[in-house]
């Protein structure tokens, strides 16, 4: 195999599928970047068994000529060395090739790199998710989706299927939800693609995140592929698989509190701020814990008390509070997390109780579950 390539678009595809390499991998050529070349193009390919990504470069884009080929082949090279090694070569187009015994040549410029590579044979064969029903949705619809639900699935795999997202496909509405079993992040969204069967799948939520790392906002929409325990997300040039979970995802809905004692409307951005600074004495905490209790003219105060290090009390007015008055704890980092998913927008906090989740919407949001945040209180009133 020997072929000429130009090192921008080398660098990018290995940043990309690099992403899906883990060095804790227990299938040691996983470790790898397997790199083919075909009379179409170079083909670059990472995995960690859960995360697979292919990046693909083309010969010629846009009349430009991105690869030259001399020899098709293939080779598997250690992606933390060869990863480090086109990073930094000097010239703009790089030479690889495969000699005898796997012994790759790296040429750039007057640098010259010779790396051992790996048999690609022995490179397991990615999952077959080509039959499965195909979907299309908007890539900022879908960075906002895993924006706004990601941050709140579990991080201690007790019960696994908590540290994915629970994505539910009914009647062309789409539901993602996730939850710790303390906190829960919803959005819901209408599809474009019309769509008779009913899915009920649950994707890592490290899959998601990683996926979300390398989307464009640039680029128009992203077509989903579901089949087999896998779920692909397909782009022009860019190819990335993850298994689903399994298990049965916890029926999230009987959560949500049905009747409100009172509710605070309130602008995200500047009680988000408030909740930072109150946030700034908590940390030493192991809750995180802050304090809100409601005032007279619609003032709500914020407050955190660390015994060792001190205490911090602020006003911040809101736009409304009507109901019950109100003492209630919560975890700030939850808070934080939740009401960044707003976007600053004037959000509205329903309360059931001191000691029951309550519940942020947008304010006058015509779809109560177009994006849902729950938070389960602290125990200290």
């Amino acid at each position: 195999m020997k072929f000429v390539i130009q090192r921008n678009r080398l660098v990018q595809a290995v940043n990309e599928v690099t992403r899906a390499i883990s060095s804790r991998t227990t299938i040691p050529i996983l470790t790898g970047i397997k790199i083919t070349v075909n009379d179409e193009g170079v083909t670059l390919t990472g995995s960690d068994s859960d995360i697979s990504i292919e990046a693909f470069i083309p010969l010629i884009e846009n009349d430009e000529i991105l690869v030259e080929v001399e020899s098709f082949g293939g080779i598997v090279l250690q992606a933390n060395y060869f990863s480090d090694i086109v990073r930094r070569l000097p010239d703009d187009s790089v030479e690889l090739e495969v000699t005898t015994n796997y012994q790759t040549n790296i040429r750039s410029g007057q640098a010259s790199f010779n790396l051992i590579g790996l048999d690609p044979a022995e490179y397991p064969k990615l999952p077959e998710v080509t039959a499965g029903k195909s979907i299309q949705i908007p890539i900022s619809v879908l960075k906002n989706i895993v924006r706004q639900t990601v941050f709140a699935v579990s991080a201690i795999e007790v019960r696994p299927v908590l540290t994915g997202v629970n994505w539910i496909i009914k009647n062309n509405i789409l539901t993602a939800v996730a939850t710790d079993s303390h906190r829960l992040a919803l959005r819901e969204i209408p599809l474009a693609t019309e769509i008779d069967e009913e899915y009920n799948i649950v994707i890592p939520g490290k899959s998601l995140s990683e996926l979300n790392k390398i989307l464009d906002e640039g680029t128009d929409s992203i077509e989903m592929v579901l089949a087999n325990n896998q779920i692909l997300f397909k782009l022009k040039d860019l190819l990335f698989y993850s298994r689903l979970l399994e298990g049965s995802y916890p029926d999230t809905s009987r959560l949500i509190p049905t009747e409100t004692k009172s509710d605070l409307i309130i602008n995200a951005k500047s009680f988000l701020q408030a909740i930072d600074r109150a946030s700034l004495l908590a940390r030493e905490n192991r809750n995180n814990v802050i304090k809100l209790m409601t005032l007279e003219n619609g003032q709500v105060e914020v407050s955190s008390n660390s015994p060792e290090v001190g205490n911090v009390s602020e006003k911040v007015f809101s736009q409304s509070f009507t109901g019950e008055e109100l003492k209630i704890s919560f975890n700030g980092k939850y808070m934080m997390d939740a009401l960044r998913a707003f976007d600053g927008a004037d959000i509205q906090i329903s309360f059931s109780g001191t000691m029951r989740p309550f519940v942020l919407r947008p304010k006058d949001a015509e779809n109560p579950n177009e994006i849902l945040q729950l938070i389960t209180p602290v125990r200290t009133y």
